[in-house]
């Protein structure tokens, strides 16, 4: 419980705490760092708000929750998208564009696997930063082309192209050795080496892994930050993501970390905070980040409904 709780408050702050500074410049960031809970800032949102990133997140846990199926999910983010569902004030206040032209087509009847873009200009990080839950769903289920079917479905309702889907696959299979308990840089190798074998058994393209040398050689901590780019495609989000949580020590120092790297703040916070919350737990978090969190009440109750489903998984 104290991982679940950990991974989901975890990812929402991160979010929270990048929403204010969201396309602000690391040059900026290293002048003005982000210590602290803001406000206001680039959306004039209050403090404790979260964006899309959450919203969407928070309608997959509500979807597993209630037995997961790819038509009633994606019929939950068009509601969120029309009518605000599932969002900190009742209103969408940022959408990114590949996202709400997968959902609009859903809306006009697609079918949601074949709703996101397909093309490699449409790998922006809008299935990873809500991918995270996904590791709840695999309780029980081990064998990996099923679970990669089962990512690919639901990274497919707005991002469908293999590159994001295999971006969703690494942060899934590296969260799940995190909740099992492993080590993080242990983990981090073996999920590198693990990857790689699937690539290759899979006969994927040769240029999805070359795209992730950065991340797969097994060297990502011991990169400096100005190697780590942190704006909105999909691999520089899971690398900054990962990265930011490999070099620090705690949950706060990673989520700092993650949101001072700056551009897209609010996904490399919820990317990085959803790990690191896993990771070090829910006492980890500072207490008042989590009593800032607008509707944190409603997102409690839905953790606790979560780990219900979870332990009858099991």
């Amino acid at each position: 419980m104290d991982r679940i709780r950990g991974a989901i408050l975890g990812a929402i702050i991160g979010d929270a705490i990048g929403v204010p500074v969201e396309f602000s410049s690391r040059e900026h960031l290293k002048r003005f760092p982000v210590i602290d809970m803001r406000e206001f800032g680039t959306h004039h949102q209050p403090k404790g708000t979260w964006s899309d990133d959450s919203s969407l997140m928070l309608c997959f846990i509500e979807s597993i929750i209630e037995g997961f199926e790819i038509n009633k999910l994606a019929q939950k983010f068009v509601d969120w998208k029309n009518n605000g569902y599932w969002t900190p004030h009742g209103k969408v206040f940022d959408i990114g564009i590949t996202t709400k032209t997968a959902i609009d087509k859903i809306q006009k009847g697609c079918l949601p696997q074949e709703a996101g873009g397909k093309f490699e200009d449409d790998n922006g990080n809008g299935s990873l930063m809500r991918i995270l839950p996904t590791i709840f769903l695999f309780k029980n289920i081990q064998n990996e082309d099923e679970q990669f079917e089962i990512i690919s479905n639901i990274s497919s309702l707005t991002h469908g192209h293999i590159r994001s889907i295999l971006a969703c696959k690494f942060y899934v299979d590296y969260a799940g050795k995190l909740l099992k308990g492993d080590d993080k840089v242990e983990a981090y190798h073996s999920v590198c080496k693990e990857f790689i074998h699937f690539i290759e058994r899979k006969k994927l393209p040769e240029k999805e892994k070359r795209v992730l040398t950065k991340l797969l050689d097994g060297n990502l901590m011991l990169r400096e930050e100005d190697e780590i780019r942190s704006y909105g495609y999909v691999v520089n989000t899971l690398i900054a993501g990962i990265w930011s949580f490999l070099k620090a020590r705690t949950y706060k120092e990673a989520v700092l970390k993650a949101v001072n790297l700056g551009e897209d703040t609010d996904t490399t916070g919820i990317v990085t905070g959803g790990i690191a919350g896993l990771y070090y737990g829910y006492e980890d978090i500072p207490s008042n980040w989590i009593n800032q969190i607008i509707r944190v009440n409603e997102i409690e109750k839905l953790i606790e409904q979560l780990k219900d489903k979870t332990m009858q998984a099991t």
